[in-house]
């Protein structure tokens, strides 16, 4: 417990007291926000946020990742394979969306990496966590990750390798694929109102963090308390180190939304976003609950839904829209609701939307126990 209270303070602490400092170098290097001129004449208010320092994601990065680290020694619980490979999904994620602001900003255009190569960057950094996670043991014989779908933990029809190695390997790979290029994109899309991403970033990551500490109370082996419900039991690697790493990465967001809460002195750009929605995959793949991911996540699920169905709409009627704009909250600007007004529901929602899914997660325990 003291390892995953100091992850999280470290981490708070480092990206509220040190963003200014953060701040002042990204000016200097020039990492203003670029506004595409579609968007400016749509939403004119958007176009004052022109020029805002941007590529915050990087501050959560490494605040995330000094409090994680902080946190794990100063404690006593050391890191595992399941923690570094949040971390590797956080970073790696971060980095095809660092190279896509990069572009960005240096051509002063909202041009950055075009939608394949961003896949292809992510299926990068996807095939060797899948691999790690379903082959790397722990010293109970568990694996991070499983060969199956899961929901609340695995779902013993829905196998991979039912059909063979070579067709399982392929189906895994493309599961995990599709988890974690549709979550990160629909973060991404989310990030279009000051501390919207954020803050329901907080609530989706948050769950996960209370998820995996259940599954460490309630672990078959391992270091769980002796009093757990063997029946219903969780075999999950690691489920302590998973709470502390994204208690740390919550912390982290805390930390920064002080700083990119409406109105916002930051951005943090495609890196943070996308960031995000490699923790948010890697939890849901390790913790064992990817189809939960739909309810815990529902308020990213929401813009990247909205913007499916705007799609879908324009072309099945030839030319007329389902929403005013997408993703959903530019909708809503669209209907003249408040900046601040949009963010702080959806933030209500994404709570309701997480507690939900920690409730869900609960009784099926319950029905178990």
């Amino acid at each position: 417990m003291r390892s995953l209270l100091t992850a999280a303070a470290i981490s708070l602490a480092f990206t509220l007291f040190l963003t200014p400092v953060f701040l002042r170098l990204f000016r200097r290097w020039g990492w203003g926000q670029v506004i595409r001129t579609p968007e400016a004449i749509e939403n004119p208010s958007h176009h004052a946020k022109r020029g805002t320092p941007t590529m915050g994601g990087t501050i959560f990065i490494v605040g995330a990742l000094v409090g994680y680290f902080v946190g794990a020694y100063t404690g006593g619980s050391y890191p595992t394979v399941s923690g570094l490979l949040v971390i590797w999904m956080m970073v790696g994620f971060g980095i095809v969306g660092f190279i896509d602001d990069f572009m960005k900003v240096r051509s002063q255009r909202s041009l950055g990496l075009s939608g394949w190569r961003k896949v292809i960057g992510q299926i990068l950094v996807i095939v060797p966590f899948g691999v790690v996670a379903l082959l790397a043991k722990d010293e109970w014989g568990l694996t991070p990750a499983s060969p199956a779908v899961s929901l609340f933990r695995d779902i013993p029809m829905l196998q991979f390798f039912l059909l063979g190695p070579i067709i399982g390997w392929l189906l895994y790979m493309l599961w995990l694929s599709l988890i974690g290029i549709a979550t990160s994109n629909s973060v991404n899309l989310t990030d279009g109102l000051d501390g919207l991403a954020a803050g329901s970033g907080i609530f989706v990551i948050g769950g996960y963090s209370l998820i995996s500490f259940w599954q460490f109370k309630q672990a078959c082996v391992g270091s769980g308390p002796s009093d757990a419900v063997v029946s219903a039991c969780y075999t999950v690697s690691n489920p302590f180190d998973l709470a502390v790493i994204s208690a740390s990465f919550v912390g982290a967001l805390v930390g920064f939304l002080w700083w990119n809460a409406p109105k916002a002195a930051v951005f943090m750009g495609d890196v943070g976003s996308m960031a995000i929605g490699g923790v948010v995959a890697a939890m849901a793949i390790l913790t064992r609950t990817e189809l939960l991911l739909i309810v815990i996540a529902g308020v990213f699920v929401l813009s990247s839904g909205s913007v499916i169905l705007q799609r879908l709409y324009f072309k099945l009627t030839r030319g007329n829209r389902l929403f005013l704009m997408s993703p959903f909250h530019h909708h809503l600007e669209m209907r003249g609701w408040a900046e601040v007004t949009i963010v702080v529901r959806l933030w209500i929602i994404a709570g309701m939307l997480a507690v939900s899914a920690i409730g869900l997660f609960y009784v099926e325990w319950l029905t178990l126990a």
